[in-house]
């Protein structure tokens, strides 16, 4: 089978892909993520994680026009490859080569650089602001981590873009890791909106809703949530943030991805919330089978995992400590 990923020059060549090409190039793109991060280390699980939701918000976006955000920046490696960088993949992290993060000056494929979470959403308000003042931008779309949103500046920019009503669009990459798992009310809380058979009916039955007429709409709205539990004035905390919620979906399902997204783009009038659930690691039995998932890693032999570790010539911080 030829191979789609050295066709590819810059997310534009995405368009004239099938929805089938599309979710072969991520097969490719993952191997070839692999094979560059054996060689210099670096963030490798959470990369991994999102193969698929970057092959396809590059295909249903406009980037660079549209401005994709990815939160800290751990998970930009296939970002980077599909943006024209796939040669510089070598220099990953080393003196004059690619930063291990969205860096502005190294692509206009990276709006907004940031290698400290929490940030993406209030930049992407702000590129929304922008475009609504009369910049020339696109949507504004944020990638961040079920860990990331947990943070007090994540909530004050849902909360601030939630009362605007602008359009907008908020990825939750949720593989219910950060660096390690995270703990807490909110993580438990995100948790159960993805795993519950609840969530999955409540998603259904949106679906059926939004080809509904107006009024038998409202009538199915009110039937589902006293079917899922959920009073009428009731909804996710995105929703009573403002923001319309979709999901929980599947973060390696290409055809779903595909289609949730393009719907999202066609309809969206305000602040959206996909919630995507992904795993961390995934496609590389090592990292999945890690405690980290294979956060950071030195570099490492492909077809054992095993990591080339240099023994230190000083103990740790946290040793000493």
């Amino acid at each position: 089978m030829p191979s789609l990923l050295d066709d590819i020059k810059a997310p534009s060549d995405l368009k004239n892909l099938s929805d089938q090409q599309l979710a072969q190039l991520a097969d490719e793109l993952r191997v070839d993520v692999i094979e560059a991060v054996s060689r210099t280390g670096g963030h490798l699980g959470s990369s991994l994680g999102v193969v698929e939701l970057t092959v396809a918000l590059h295909a249903v976006f406009d980037t660079p026009k549209d401005k994709l955000i990815w939160d800290v920046g751990h998970q930009c490696y296939p970002h980077k490859v599909l943006t024209g960088r796939r040669a510089g993949m070598s220099t990953l992290r080393q003196e004059g080569g690619l930063s291990g993060f969205t860096k502005r000056s190294e692509s206009p494929y990276d709006p907004f650089g940031a290698a400290h979470s929490s940030t993406s959403i209030s930049a992407a308000h702000g590129f929304t602001v922008a475009r609504d003042l009369g910049q020339d931008t696109g949507d504004a779309i944020a990638v961040i981590g079920d860990g990331s949103i947990s943070a007090g500046m994540a909530y004050e920019a849902l909360n601030n873009a939630g009362a605007e009503g602008r359009r907008m669009f908020v990825i939750l990459n949720d593989n219910e890791m950060s660096i390690a798992p995270p703990v807490g009310a909110m993580s438990k809380y995100m948790s159960g909106l993805a795993g519950t058979a609840l969530a999955q009916l409540n998603a259904f039955g949106q679906d059926i809703e939004t080809v509904l007429p107006g009024p038998m709409r409202d009538h199915a709205r009110r039937a589902r949530q006293l079917v899922t539990g959920a009073a009428a004035s009731q909804g996710t905390i995105f929703e009573e943030l403002g923001f319309e919620y979709i999901g929980p979906i599947d973060g390696h399902d290409m055809s779903q991805l595909l289609s949730v997204l393009r719907s999202a783009r066609t309809r969206a009038k305000g602040p959206v919330l996909i919630h995507c659930c992904t795993v961390k690691g995934k496609g590389y039995a090592p990292a999945e089978t890690s405690a980290d998932k294979y956060h950071g890693v030195a570099k490492f032999d492909v077809a054992s995992g095993a990591q080339m570790k240099s023994g230190a010539n000083a103990p740790s911080y946290t040793a000493v400590f």
